[in-house]
């Protein structure tokens, strides 16, 4: 933190930037926080198109907030009908690019038709404003066009991401009591059929509420159609309406439920309703990615994270943007697959996880720099702290030294992003998510709840609600209330630890089970991380702490290697005195194993969960349900330590 690297806005950026310079930020951020009622009501009458204002701006009875109460909104609305009768309405929404190569530009114009045709598909089928819909697809455009068809009636949905297994979707569909499934027959990735249609096949044999099966043909492979339950989309489709007016719904009315992993292994319904949260969303696109409005804006996350909620569907769209969707493998078929797609589509920002770009840098420059990336104005990280030097490769390598970096902090339960700079305001530190957005009051305390001051390490925590916060977990306000509002009572509890620098600059630490105690030292598995990927043989560490009976905790490594020759034994060793140098002797890893690959979920976060297990028992045992590819955890379980 210390020796943090400042990067200040260019003048050239900051003068067409949304909010310029630091005066602006915290302007708006004192406006936010001394009358903030005030601060999101103007926000919501300029930013938002409602049916009918609300009747007073927040509700709270802690824990449960509502926002805009009383108001008639519908987020499918304020994602397309409003453009229309404006220059977007022949703007491209959606920029779609299938793994096999094909390209579809779909106009806000197109997309309004073809959502409301879908929408019109959901009407016949019986489903109504407060039913649930399973959607189980690829990265399509259809994808979205079911999300705003539901939004579009009130049906809530629910994404289940198109690589869980069958089981994974039982226990989704099962706990949601969902009436519809709206899948594909398969998608494609790394050239292969993931077939889809099977695996709800599999997974309704045990889900009675199912009353209606939508296939959407997308590779052409034979699949079992069952009389009465299975309808093929396009057939559905064929005759019906392009005109379905917007339902007005309550500004509270849930808008989908995401399942997220639970440490009990049961799946958490997370609950996020309409006004609040589009507002959040929408607003986040402005001061986070200083969206133009000519810009090709892409997030190259999955749909099925909150992330391709916020930031490929509600958030871009409710903002007028052209938001990119891929389909496919970012490696598939060479390693510069997504470096071709920015230079031929001339993407202007880039939104991406730290797992991705640390094995574009495994991969080598020479990818990159094959490809012309002068489009790029504004590249952002999501999902995890992302350590300085991929930070510093990301800003060197792809932005060319003149792209500001959006580090953001946030989770499925925020909605939207919480800490982040704006970009045209906020000077940069590699690694860390800099200042809390207005509205959002953070703190670092300890496990009484109290401040722990600046560059102690502590529990991140919000002191107050805020708009796109979720509501509760999908019947089970119980769960909800012990979880997020019960440790610390009154305050929501991240679940991340973080210190604060005296800037006032938020360094995210990792989760709050990623935080060791190695003879009596505090010791973060972020720190620990950063220090092993700045030496020149590494591209990937997970460190995860192991039972040591004399320390408590001893230090234990999983690193993946740049290409190249390497002695294992001799390496582990120099790794040991890195680490060492780096952050101190206390520090030196008991542990490293050197293995081709992390055990990741299928939204690239590292499982050290999983990790744990392992180094413990040799075994794994919990919940692999989100687990990309199962064989990792196998072939590390049955490693030797590299001693």
């Amino acid at each position: 933190m210390a020796d943090a690297t400042v990067y200040a806005p260019s003048s050239a950026f900051a003068e067409r930037a949304h909010v310029r310079g630091m005066e602006g930020y915290r302007e708006l951020y004192r406006r936010a926080a001394e009358k903030p009622e005030e601060f999101w009501g103007q926000l919501a009458e300029t930013e938002l198109a409602w049916f009918q204002k609300w009747s007073h701006v927040f509700e709270w009875q802690p824990p449960f907030a509502k926002w805009f109460v009383g108001g008639k909104i519908n987020a499918s609305y304020n994602c397309l009908d409003r453009h229309l009768a404006t220059p977007r309405k022949n703007k491209i929404a959606i920029l779609w690019e299938g793994e096999p190569g094909e390209k579809r530009r779909i106009t806000y114009e197109d997309l309004h038709r073809l959502v409301c045709r879908f929408a019109n598909v959901l009407k016949d089928r019986g489903l109504k404003t407060g039913d649930r819909a399973i959607v189980y697809m690829g990265m399509v455009p259809e994808l979205p066009i079911a999300l705003l068809a539901c939004a579009r009636l009130g049906v809530i949905h629910s994404v289940v991401f198109g690589g869980f297994s069958a089981e994974a979707l039982k226990t989704r569909i099962q706990d949601l009591e969902a009436q519809a499934v709206i899948t594909a027959d398969g998608a494609w990735r790394r050239g292969k059929e993931v077939r889809l249609k099977d695996a709800v096949d599999e997974a309704l044999a045990e889900c009675p509420s199912v009353h209606d099966v939508i296939v959407l043909r997308r590779t052409g492979e034979t699949v079992t159609m069952q009389s009465g339950r299975d309808h093929w989309w396009h057939e559905l489709e064929a005759g019906v309406s392009d005109e379905c007016p917007a339902e007005p719904l309550d500004s509270e009315q849930p808008l989908y439920v995401l399942y997220t992993s639970g440490t009990t292994g049961k799946p958490k319904g997370i609950v996020h309703t309409t006004g609040g949260y589009l507002l959040q969303a929408q607003m986040t696109m402005k001061w986070v990615f200083d969206l133009r409005e000519e810009d090709v804006y892409w997030c190259a996350a999955d749909i099925g994270w909150v992330t391709g909620h916020s930031y490929i569907v509600y958030g871009p769209l409710a903002a007028g943007a052209t938001t990119v969707i891929y389909e496919g493998a970012p490696d598939f078929p060479q390693p510069d697959r997504w470096w071709r797609l920015i230079a031929e589509n001339r993407v202007n920002i880039l939104y991406t996880s730290p797992t991705a770009i640390r094995a574009f840098i495994r991969q080598g420059d020479q990818w990159p720099n094959a490809h012309d990336l002068s489009s790029l104005r504004l590249l952002g990280s999501v999902g995890e702290p992302i350590n300085p030097a991929a930070w510093e490769w990301y800003y060197k390598t792809i932005g060319k030294e003149r792209c500001p970096i959006v580090d953001t902090w946030w989770q499925t339960e925020t909605g939207s992003i919480m800490i982040a700079p704006m970009p045209g305001a906020v000077p940069l530190k590699p690694g860390s998510g800099t200042l809390p957005l207005p509205g959002v009051v953070a703190d670092i305390v300890d496990l009484d709840g109290k401040p722990v001051g600046n560059n102690r390490e502590g529990f991140l925590i919000l002191r107050r609600p805020w708009p796109s916060m979720a509501r509760t977990l999908w019947r089970d306000p119980d769960r909800y209330r012990q979880q997020y509002w019960e440790r610390v009572p009154g305050v929501y509890m991240t679940g991340d630890a973080a210190r604060r620098d005296d800037d006032g600059y938020y360094w995210i630490l990792g989760r709050v089970d990623d935080v060791m105690n190695v003879s009596g030292h505090r010791l973060s598995t972020m720190e620990l991380e950063s220090a092993l990927v700045r030496h020149p043989a590494v591209a990937e560490a997970a460190v995860v702490g192991k039972p040591h009976e004399i320390t408590g905790q001893a230090v234990a490594c999983f690193v993946t290697l740049k290409k190249g020759e390497w002695n294992h034994n001799d390496l582990a060793e120099d790794l040991r005195k890195w680490v060492a140098k780096e952050i101190g002797s206390f520090a030196k890893p008991e542990q490293i194993r050197f293995t081709d690959a992390l055990p990741k979920t299928r939204s690239g976060k590292i499982m050290r969960r999983l990790l744990r297990e392992i180094v413990t028992s040799n075994a794994v045992t919990g919940d692999v349900t989100t687990l990309e590819d199962l064989s990792v955890v196998t072939r590390l379980a049955s490693q030797h330590d590299e001693e």
